[in-house]
C-alpha cells in the first residue's frame, strides 16, 4: 500500500456497505415487476430527480438497494448510456462516514473524480468517482446519514 493511503485516517481509508447497485431500465414499472414480484424486493421508495431528468426506484435488499434508474429525457447521459449499452448494470455506490474527506484523500491518490465536492442525491450527499479510475466502473460515494455535508447541503 503506498505510504500515503497508509498515512490516511482509517475512517477515510475504508468504504462502509455497499448502499445500492444501479440499473438502467427502459421502465420502471415493467423491471419493477421482476424485482418485485418474482425475486421479491420490496420498494422503498420511487421518486422523479428533475434536476438529473430520471425517475429512480429503491428496493431493499438486505441492508443494501437495488436503484432502477429510467431516464425521462432523451438528451441525458443515462439516456445516451441505455440507447448505447442497453439496459443493465451502470454503477455501484458505497458509504463513507466523510465524503470531503474521502474525495480529498482519492484525488491526492490520484483517481479522476467526477464530483470534487459532495452534491445532493436522493439519498443524501453524494460524489462519483470516473470509471477510467475504476477499471471501468462508475463508482458513487454516498455519505453515511448525519455525516457533515448532510447540514451544510440542506439534508
Amino acid at each position: 500500500m503506498p505510504a500515503r493511503v497508509e498515512s490516511a485516517p482509517t475512517a477515510i481509508r475504508r468504504l462502509g456497505k455497499v448502499h445500492h447497485v444501479a440499473l438502467i431500465v427502459r421502465s420502471i414499472k415493467e423491471a419493477s415487476r421482476l424485482w418485485q414480484e418474482s425475486l421479491g424486493l420490496e420498494l422503498e421508495t420511487m421518486l422523479d430527480i428533475p434536476q438529473d431528468k430520471v425517475r429512480i426506484a429503491f428496493l431493499t435488499v438486505g441492508e443494501s438497494k437495488v436503484e432502477l434508474v429510467e431516464p425521462t429525457d432523451d438528451t441525458t447521459g443515462v439516456a445516451r448510456f441505455l440507447e448505447s449499452k442497453g439496459e443493465g448494470f451502470h454503477h455501484v455506490c458505497f458509504e463513507v462516514a466523510n465524503l470531503a474527506e474521502t474525495l480529498l484523500r482519492l484525488e491526492i491518490d490520484g483517481l479522476e473524480l467526477i464530483d470534487s465536492a459532495p452534491r445532493r442525491g436522493a439519498e443524501g450527499p453524494v460524489a462519483f468517482i470516473h470509471p477510467r479510475s475504476c477499471h471501468g466502473v462508475l463508482v458513487e460515494l454516498i455519505e453515511a446519514p448525519g455525516g457533515p455535508a448532510w447540514q451544510s447541503l440542506g439534508f
